[in-house]
């Protein structure tokens, strides 16, 4: 962890040795890094199952977004680090104890395999783009042989970047409010959830849209167990769990955590999504973007509660 804060430049911060009060750049980082792990994930999942042609969006479209959205989370990691110039060593060495080092490690795998995805997808949406380059043309017939080694590999890493964004903050145990293992599995699932989103907003075959608000209303229903199961285990825990609680019943967080995640970002959108799979009139956007606005104030608010928590001297 030493290196870690020499990078960061908080060693000597006396109120917080992780992030800055009210920075953006971190929640900011996890948000994409989820939404991005969740496309990938139902990406691959489909390519595993051979169902390529009955989810073109999941397969084909949406992943073209994954780099974007990685490089976009990692410019957002870089721009929070003090001392940008050392960032680099956090690839001199592997640390199974440290999170950011299996985060470091896994963007490192992640992010190529973003980028292979998305070039495997251009053709279909760019008619005339061919590689100009024989190695370039050599590789990519190379990579469609190999693309259901690669699915699982994206599966895989997928899976570890959507629960690592969790844990980067469960594994600090001098905030109550993080040092819970309820974060791995809550940040996965919701950036499952995001990623369904995402994929339902940039479909157009109803049969595709369908099956992903059956999967998000699943993955939202998982949520919300989480987000009871993780009060619960902090009531019933020490005091300064209980106190890192109550900023969420009755504290300064209790509006923005119940209104605008659990309301707005869960509730609602579960709600327009059981009316839509009543073949009700619902324009699919509207569920979409509200699971998106929710994923985003969900990393927002428990990172700033998160620093409000703290033991008692």
């Amino acid at each position: 962890m030493k290196e870690e804060l020499i990078i960061s430049g908080r060693m000597n911060d006396p109120i917080d040795p992780v992030l800055h009060i009210w920075s953006w750049e971190i929640p900011l980082y996890l948000f994409f890094g989820g939404l991005a792990a969740g496309i990938l994930f139902f990406a691959a999942l489909y390519v595993i199952q051979g169902k390529e042609n009955q989810f073109p969006t999941a397969v084909r479209k949406a992943p073209i977004l994954t780099p974007v959205l990685l490089i976009a989370g990692l410019l957002a990691l870089f721009i929070d680090l003090h001392h940008k110039a050392y960032f680099w060593q956090l690839y001199t060495n592997i640390k199974l104890q440290s999170p950011m080092s299996w985060g470091a490690w896994t963007l490192m795998v992640v992010t190529p395999l973003s980028l292979i995805w998305a070039a495997l997808s251009l053709k279909e949406f760019i008619p005339n783009w061919d590689w100009k380059l024989p190695w370039l043309i050599a590789f990519e017939a190379w990579c469609r042989k190999q693309l259901l080694s690669i699915a699982w590999l994206t599966l895989l890493f997928a899976s570890i970047l959507g629960i690592y964004t969790g844990i980067l903050f469960s594994a600090f145990n001098a905030r109550p409010l993080w040092n819970t293992s309820i974060l791995g599995p809550l940040f996965l699932t919701s950036g499952l959830s995001t990623g369904a989103a995402t994929i339902m907003l940039m479909s157009k075959d109803p049969a595709e849209r369908k099956t992903f608000a059956r999967i998000d209303l699943l993955l939202i229903a998982i949520e919300l167990f989480l987000i009871v199961h993780m009060f619960m285990g902090f009531m019933a825990s020490t005091q300064v769990q209980i106190d890192a609680a109550r900023l969420f019943l009755g504290g300064e967080y209790t509006a923005p955590f119940w209104v605008f995640v659990v309301g707005m970002g869960l509730v609602v959108p579960a709600f327009l999504e059981v009316l839509e799979l009543r073949k009700k009139h619902i324009p699919v956007v509207v569920p979409a973007l509200l699971v998106l606005f929710g994923g985003i104030m969900m990393r927002f608010i428990i990172a700033y509660a998160g620093q409000a928590s703290r033991w008692l001297y």
